[in-house]
């Protein structure tokens, strides 16, 4: 959907950051408001579009509330991020302090840097809200390769206002004004030739 369409929105509803007022959302045909809080945030890994980042090293801020993670882990989730190529130029490497708020590093890096953190986290759902706007093609292609190896059995949901080339997306949601204006596959909503084929 385009921006302000409401993608976002529904993002921190799922995450209950906020509740609806009317209506609901569900996951697995149960309201998101029957589930334990921390135990429903322990389910979804949130990759954000806006990267929150501590002026510390980029070890910890990939490990930052992983704490059961190994250095061999945190290197796994840098490695599907496509973030290591960027850390091994880096003067200290993972010791490198990056600065208030990653400072130093690219709007890419920065976002690539949170979705190693919340592939770190290893949730059943991965949710990534326009997490990847700020990266190249290839970059975003070698991701997606990563993510389909790493993360069959997981549930990925991809909050985007443009669509991607290579992602085989089992059902696409096109929202407009708050409401669900479209939804079914790439193909079904081509031949639709509405908003999601414009788009």
């Amino acid at each position: 959907g385009k921006t302000g369409s409401g993608k976002s929105t529904l993002a921190h509803m799922l995450l209950r950051m906020y509740d609806t007022t009317q209506g609901g959302v569900m996951l697995d045909d149960e309201s998101v408001k029957d589930f334990n809080l921390q135990n429903l945030r322990s389910q979804i890994a949130y990759a954000p579009q806006e990267a929150y980042l501590c002026s510390d090293t980029v070890y910890n801020n990939i490990k930052f509330g992983s704490e059961q993670a190994t250095e061999a882990d945190v290197k796994m989730a840098a490695k599907m991020a496509d973030l290591e190529k960027d850390i091994a130029t880096l003067q200290n490497g993972y010791e490198t302090v990056i600065g208030e708020s990653g400072v130093m590093l690219s709007g890419g890096q920065k976002q690539r840097m949170v979705l190693a953190r919340a592939l770190l986290k290893r949730s059943k759902i991965l949710l990534m809200d326009e997490s990847l706007s700020a990266v190249d093609t290839q970059t975003e292609r070698t991701i997606l390769n990563n993510l389909n190896s790493h993360l069959g059995d997981k549930t990925i949901i991809v909050i985007t206002h443009r669509i991607f080339t290579g992602w085989h997306f089992d059902k696409v949601l096109v929202l407009d004004d708050g409401q669900i204006a479209e939804q079914g596959t790439h193909e079904e909503l081509m031949a639709l030739n509405k908003r999601y084929a414009a788009l």
